[in-house]
């Protein structure tokens, strides 16, 4: 099984790269499954279902996962609950719209994707070890691969998921903090895992925002509000091989400039 799963989408400079580099990486690298995690891509905070079925039906995406911005867009609440295809953190309330885990199939057999977002720095409801504990469970016998989207601000609390996946999830991928790491590896008892898969969206901003209002809130108590940057957009991604017993055999980061027009 190949997956290949691309790291946050910022705005529409995000969605230009995506759009632009997604059909070649699907044509180089044969995936079986391509997960896009798409926390950030409705104006560089949340999504809306108009992106998100642009992606899913016909657009190359078998599954989208989300984050702390979720649900930036009210609109979007239904189509949380009706689409199977997109997560949302699992270890939010229950009754919140739409779900923590889903299973897309392919000709390769079943994957299971997972969303769990971090307590450290950010806001959940429940513990993601214990919310990981009770889903991979719930999944024993419904899924060939799984892939866990740990959305966490924490190097630390991603390092330990890893570690306490290993050997139950196929993948462990880091995302949130829009800068890729330089820890990809499987780990012994055969999860690949990386701190974070980075972003995929204007890099010559400030993680995806445009860099001069962003210097103003570092510099001055000036209130300014944070826009979309479009200088220097960049697809960050990785490349997961796993075999038929569960357990991932590579993984390859890809890190690739959006190509000249």
């Amino acid at each position: 099984m190949k997956l290949l799963f691309i790291g946050d989408v910022v705005g529409s400079p995000g969605r230009a790269v995506l759009k632009a580099l997604l059909p070649e990486l699907r044509e180089r690298h044969q995936p079986d499954f391509v997960v896009v995690n798409g926390e950030n891509s409705a104006g560089g905070l949340g999504i809306t279902s108009k992106i998100a079925r642009g992606w899913l039906d016909g657009g190359g995406v078998d599954a989208i996962t989300l984050g702390n911005h979720a649900y930036r867009h009210s609109e979007v609440y239904g189509f949380l609950d009706s689409e199977p295809r997109i997560v949302r953190p699992a270890n939010w309330p229950k009754g919140d719209p739409g779900r923590g885990h889903t299973v897309v199939e392919s000709e390769a057999g079943r994957l299971a994707v997972v969303n769990l977002e971090g307590v450290v720095f950010l806001e959940s409801a429940r513990s993601p070890f214990a919310e990981a504990d009770a889903i991979l469970a719930d999944l024993r016998d419904s899924a060939d691969w799984i892939l866990i989207d740990f959305h966490a601000e924490a190097t630390s609390e991603k390092v330990a998921m890893g570690w306490y996946l290993d050997g139950r999830a196929t993948a462990c991928v880091g995302t949130h903090t829009h800068v890729p790491t330089a820890d990809a590896r499987v780990l012994p008892g055969g999860t690949a895992y990386i701190t974070d898969v980075g972003m995929t969206g204007p890099r010559g901003g400030v993680i995806g925002m445009e860099r001069k209002a962003a210097l103003k809130r570092f510099t001055s108590m000036v209130p300014s509000k944070l826009e979309t940057s479009t200088e220097d957009p960049w697809l960050n991604a990785v490349l997961i091989e796993a075999g038929d017993d569960g357990r991932a055999t590579s993984i390859e980061q890809l890190l690739l400039a959006q190509p000249d027009t």
